[in-house]
């Protein structure tokens, strides 16, 4: 029986430049690394960048990470003086800022949780929504 999700793994042409930016930038912890990889975590989150030649998605496939309301704006006022850019602007609820990592994997910054976003389809629902529960 699965119990959840277990790591996730992302390719990287360049591992330095990918630790950098998941570690000084997204605030992950490294944990162990060699010639082709690394391992961080991030709370209970296992990430493993390995080298490879990455093939990032181009239509909204994304890892979205959470982030608590109150340090929302302070995280995107510093991901934009790192230089880094907004691929795709938020039209749903929360509060949300779109981001690539240096291979162009597509991430979310994201307030709020299933939910918060379940309530806000009670009010405001997709069309053709299909409520299970």
């Amino acid at each position: 029986m699965l119990t959840g999700l277990n790591h996730l793994t992302l390719t990287t042409g360049d591992l330095d430049k990918s630790l950098a930016f998941y570690v000084e930038i997204l605030g992950f912890k490294p944990r162990v690394r060699w010639t082709r990889g690394a391992y961080l975590t991030l709370g209970e989150l296992w990430l493993c960048l390995s080298c490879d030649h990455p093939h990032p998605a181009r239509d909204y496939t994304h890892v979205a990470f959470s982030i608590a309301s109150e340090h929302f704006s302070a995280f995107c006022t510093r991901l934009r003086q790192a230089g880094i850019d907004e691929w795709k602007t938020n039209r749903s609820e929360g509060e949300s800022f779109y981001l690539k990592d240096p291979d162009g994997h597509q991430l979310e910054i994201h307030v709020g949780n299933l939910e918060s976003r379940l309530s806000s389809l009670r009010e405001s629902p997709y069309e053709g929504l299909v409520w299970y529960d």
